[in-house]
This record gives C-alpha cells, structure tokens and sequence, in this order.
C-alpha cells in the first residue's frame, strides 16, 4: 500500500501533459514493470489506442478478439500466460463505471495482493487523465483514429461519460456515426436522491443540428442547475429555443427524473426518441403521450407522466436513427429486428448494450454508412440499496450477470406499459 500512495503522489504531481512517461517510471521503480502502456478506447469504442500517439506506433488494438480488449470489455484484470518468468497484464482503467480504457503491464509475475493492487493503480490513473483533461489535448487527441467533423467535435464536447454506475443503476451510451454525428446528443446527472436523463435530436444537418443540440442542452443544463422540476426544464429550453430561432428550428427530447429510492420516474416525451422497457425477458415499448418538440410554438406547457421502475429493469432510449431505419425489404429496425437485437444482448452489462444494438443496426440497414445519427443509451436499474444494517440486499441478478437462463424474449409487446395508466 505504501507503492500505491508514492504512485498517487507521483501522478498528481506530473503536469497533465507527462502523466503517461510519470505512470511508466513509477511502474519501473516500485513494481519491477519493463514495459508499460495506457491504451484509451476510441470514440467508436472499437478500438484501443496507445498515449500519446504516435506516427510509427503500431496498429490499433482491437477492443474485441485482444487481450487488452478482454479486459476492457470484462472490466477485470486479464494476464497472460507467463514467458520466461515474466507476462503481459491489462488492467481496465475506468472512473464509476466510466469505461476509458486499458493499462497493459510487462513485469514479472504479481502475487494475487500485487496484482489487486496494480488494478487500484489502474483505477488512480483514470482518475488522473479525467483531470489532466482540462489543461490538456494529449488524450482527446489519441483517441481519435480518424479526424472528426466540426459538428461532431461539438457534439462530443457536451456529452458525459459513455457509462457510469452506481449501486442504484448502470448506465451505458453511445452515438454513431461516432466521427461525423451532428444532431443526436444524451445528457445525464446524478444527485444523491434523483437521476435525470435527457436524450435529444435537434433537427437539420451538419453544424445547424449541433448548434441548435448545443443551445438546446445547455438551457436544460441551466435549467436543472436551477433546481426546478422537469416540467419547468422543458418550458425554459422551450423559451431559449423560440426565443433564437422563433419557430424555425426545434429539439426532439425524452426527459427523465428518476427518484433513486422508489424507482418513480417522471417521464416527457416531446420528440422522437423512444422508451422501451425490457422486464422479465419481454420488451414493450413505453407508450407516452406525444408532446411539442422544444421551440416549435412560444411557451408550450409540459406534463410529465409516471412509471415505477421494479428492480431488474432494463430501460432503453433509442432515437429516430434507430427505430425508423429500414432495411433492404423494407422492413423498419423498429420492430422484430431491434427485438431481437436487445434479446441477443441481454446478458451484456449495460456500458456494452448500446454498441451491441448498433452493431446489429449496422446489420439490418445493409451499408455500413447510416443516413441519420443513431443513438441508444441503457439503463439497468437495481434498485434502492438498503441504508440500514441487517437489510438485505435488494440488488437482483439482472440481465448482464451470470443467471444462464436471462434472455430476453423476442417478443414485441405494445401498449402494456402506458405510463399514465399503471401509476398510483
């Protein structure tokens, strides 16, 4: 433990440029390490690439078949087989439930106490590179393998972290095209009581749809900073939106405001994106009364309805890019396809749901370049953790443990999750 306090202190003392030359020399020094390497994931989450980058480095790691992919994908240390007395150890690099990437160690071979210890080290540099990111572009920079559009690097730019977790929930997201997305965005924030998620498609192309995505979160962010309740979100963005753009331009959104003891979920719906809900292996969609995008008419009104979340839940936001598209017979994602893609992902922890229903995506569409952004996010919800010794743990094994018989039914309910009808 007194290595992994030096190690700390090494690290946060590096200026945010020289973290990754600070990280190999306390390797070498306190853990015997002959080679060591900070691969982060790219914005596609389908590859892993080194820090910083280089022009002569060799070829991206893929995140699925690698080693340091499997340890990426797992989040748990992977080491390989010994060769002469030493092995290559990949440790994941992640800040609550943040997936950023991985830690590959060449060094003699760790005792168990050594190696829990490198993966508290690993956890420390996650930390240290969400900091160093502010006064630096070394990381944002490498984990590019291909140039990003304007209105993406705008996009990028508001989003949170693709996942994070909490005892409560899991949550995991992602946007495709990743290097040229322009309009779709999500948003989420947690305080100890509530946890609200906002997914959006601001309409238009190119830079108009960014711009108009930008002003449309920032006044829900300044909204909810204001401590109102979601209705009066709405309402603000709502105003802000017409306000700039008096009608010509408006923002589809899904918001929602979890009370993280009860699971109650306040719900509106003013756009494209779509709820479903996956319980006890069969999919419904949610079916939510339609209200005005944001900044299509001068001060709309918003109601929000409700839903009761039940612990082994699994919630996802799917935009138009996703939902509508169709296939080569024409037949929409929407449906039987998105049915079977989330029934084939059921045992993915969440941070790993949306690349999975995109990957099938990719498949229905027939092409590999989608014409519209497509945006899934997934919420697991374990329900209130027990605050009073001698409770029992109420966290059930959901979809993504280890429970061989939790798949997901490919069957397509509609309307029996009304969510102004089956709350008290």
């Amino acid at each position: 433990m007194d290595r992994l306090l030096a190690a700390g202190r090494a690290l946060r003392s590096a200026a945010p440029h020289r973290l990754p030359e600070a990280l190999r020399q306390v390797l070498r020094t306190h853990y015997a390490a002959e080679a060591a390497e900070l691969l982060l994931a790219d914005y596609g989450l389908t590859v892993l690439l080194p820090v910083p980058p280089a022009a002569d480095s060799p070829d991206p790691v893929p995140v699925q078949g690698s080693a340091p992919g499997r340890a990426f994908g797992s989040q748990q240390p992977y080491v390989e087989e010994p060769h002469a007395g030493l092995v290559r150890a990949h440790l994941p690099v992640t800040v609550r439930g943040g997936r950023l990437g991985v830690l590959s160690l060449t060094l003699p071979v760790p005792s168990r106490e050594s190696l829990t210890e490198l993966a508290e080290l690993a956890e420390l540099v996650g930390h240290e590179v969400v900091v160093a990111e502010r006064d630096t572009d070394l990381y944002v920079r490498a984990r590019r393998k291909d140039r990003l559009t304007l209105a993406a690097e705008m996009q990028w730019q508001l989003l949170p972290a693709r996942s994070c977790a909490r005892e409560e929930y899991a949550l995991g997201a992602q946007l495709e095209p990743a290097y040229a997305v322009f309009g779709d965005n999500f948003d989420w924030a947690a305080s100890a009581d509530h946890l609200m998620i906002y997914v959006t498609n601001g309409m238009g192309e190119g830079i108009e749809a960014s711009l108009l995505t930008n002003l449309g979160i920032n006044a829900l962010r300044n909204a909810r900073r204001a401590g109102v309740p979601i209705e009066d979100q709405a309402a603000l963005a709502d105003q802000a939106l017409y306000a700039h753009y008096r009608g010509e331009a408006h923002l589809s959104v899904l918001l929602v405001d979890i009370e993280l003891s009860t699971g109650r979920m306040r719900i509106i719906d003013a756009g494209s994106p779509q709820l479903l809900l996956l319980r006890e292996r069969t999919l419904s969609r949610v079916n939510l009364d339609a209200q005005l995008p944001l900044g299509m008419f001068e001060e709309t009104d918003y109601v929000a309805q409700e839903l009761t979340l039940l612990p082994g839940d699994r919630l996802l936001f799917v935009s138009d890019g996703v939902h509508g598209v169709a296939g080569p017979g024409g037949e929409t994602y929407g449906e039987h396809a998105l049915a079977r893609a989330v029934g084939s992902a059921s045992l993915l922890p969440a941070a790993d749901v949306p690349a999975a229903l995109l990957r099938g995506l990719n498949g229905h569409r027939g092409r590999p370049e989608p014409d519209d952004d497509a945006l899934v996010v997934c919420l697991d919800w374990f329900g209130a953790q027990p605050s009073r010794s001698g409770e029992r743990d109420a966290r059930p094994e959901t979809a993504g443990a280890d429970s061989p018989d939790a798949t997901a039914d490919h069957r397509w309910a509609r309307g029996d999750t009304q969510a102004d009808k089956n709350q008290e």
